[in-house]
């Protein structure tokens, strides 16, 4: 079985999308899919490699935004002409799919869409705010053989544009349950040691600086951390357009890391997971921090009522509540039992469900029944 990935962007410029691509892709060759990426090419990156024994195909999209789409299209299209796939999968309702259902309408080769984000600012959404949105998806939903969702608000959005039920398949983002996993009290003292952490209370952050992660807010609330936690920390790891703002209002207790390749060592040193975002998707830095046994405080959107029940695998709060996100950090840092029992679940919850190697199963599952 051949299956061309389109993607917009591939290592190594690194998003969920791309984290989770480069995971499972391995996953999928073992399990005997032949497996190739075509992705867009940016200055400074050959237009052929192979990424952990994954071919990567980077075709050239020059120009603005609409020609720059449509360069990509042209060129991923010669491509899979030159090479016909047995079946395309596309990440995300845009340029990805529009060379996925073209492909289908010249080579007849079957088309599954993975939906990398719901809500504001998500797929749906966003098409339907673009020229002849509202056609594209129609279009979409005759022509796409199976979309791929990952979150219950993702399946609901589906649902109200009329994609049949049979045509809706939840596969979740996956995890490395052998990188992430949880550490005893005294492994996590000489993690921290060795990473040269503070000690005192330590909340961490991962994933990228940006609006809609709303980092803003847990750096505008830390001051008040602080006062009832004297000692407490906060690490961010990861860039943005936001890092350069943020640096400029945290003070001395926020630790700013940038990217790093060894985040897991980062989150088992912690007590406590924050993601405050507005939006999301299905969030990869949550799933890992749950698979290292953290108690995760993070927002109700996208995925995460999905996969936490608040008090007992997680805490959930509202989105863009800065009141409650302060009232809720205090209390969860404050409190080493609770932390401790969410952590538990939350380790349970994602070794039942989340695995790469069942992700990938589930997969191969539908693209033998898409065939």
């Amino acid at each position: 079985m051949r299956v061309d990935m389109i993607i917009l962007e591939y290592h190594p410029i690194v998003g969920g999308a791309q984290r989770q691509l480069a995971m499972v892709a391995p996953r999928l060759q073992a399990l005997g899919v032949e497996v190739r990426v075509l992705t867009r090419r940016y200055a400074g990156l050959p237009a052929y490699e192979e990424i952990d024994g994954i071919p990567v195909h980077r075709l050239p999209a020059p120009g603005p935004k609409l020609t720059a789409a449509l360069s990509f299209t042209l060129s991923a299209l010669a491509a899979i002409r030159r090479q016909p796939p047995d079946l395309i999968h596309a990440y995300s309702l845009f340029s990805p799919l529009t060379t996925a259902v073209w492909a289908k309408k010249l080579m007849d080769i079957p088309v599954v869409v993975k939906i990398l984000r719901g809500g504001p600012l998500g797929d749906v959404d966003r098409l339907r705010h673009k020229p002849f949105g509202q056609r594209r998806l129609s279009h979409y939903r005759r022509q796409v053989d199976a979309f791929i969702t990952i979150s219950q608000e993702i399946e609901a959005e589906l649902a109200e544009i009329g994609v049949p039920a049979a045509r809706r398949v939840f596969i979740p983002n996956g995890v490395d349950l052998e990188r992430f996993q949880p550490l005893t009290e005294n492994e996590k003292r000489l993690r921290r040691q060795q990473l040269q952490l503070p000690e005192g209370p330590l909340a961490i952050y991962t994933g990228r600086l940006a609006p809609e992660k709303r980092v803003d807010q847990l750096v505008s609330i830390w001051p008040a951390v602080c006062n009832q936690y004297p000692k407490a920390s906060l690490l961010l790891l990861g860039d943005g357009p936001e890092a350069a703002s943020l640096r400029q209002r945290a003070g001395t207790s926020v630790l700013f890391y940038g990217r790093v390749d060894d985040v897991h060592t980062y989150l088992q040193a912690a007590d406590l997971f924050v993601l405050p975002s507005a939006t999301e998707g299905l969030s990869n830095a949550l799933l890992e921090a749950m698979a290292a046994g953290l108690p995760s405080l993070v927002t109700a959107v996208g995925g995460a009522p999905d996969i936490i029940e608040h008090g007992q695998s997680g805490w959930l709060i509202p989105p863009d509540s800065v009141e409650e996100l302060q009232t809720a950090v205090i209390s969860l840092l404050g409190n080493k039992a609770l932390q401790q029992a969410l952590g538990r679940q939350a380790r349970q919850k994602i070794v039942a469900e989340f695995g790469l190697d069942s992700v990938a199963a589930a997969l191969y599952s539908l693209y033998t029944a898409v065939l």
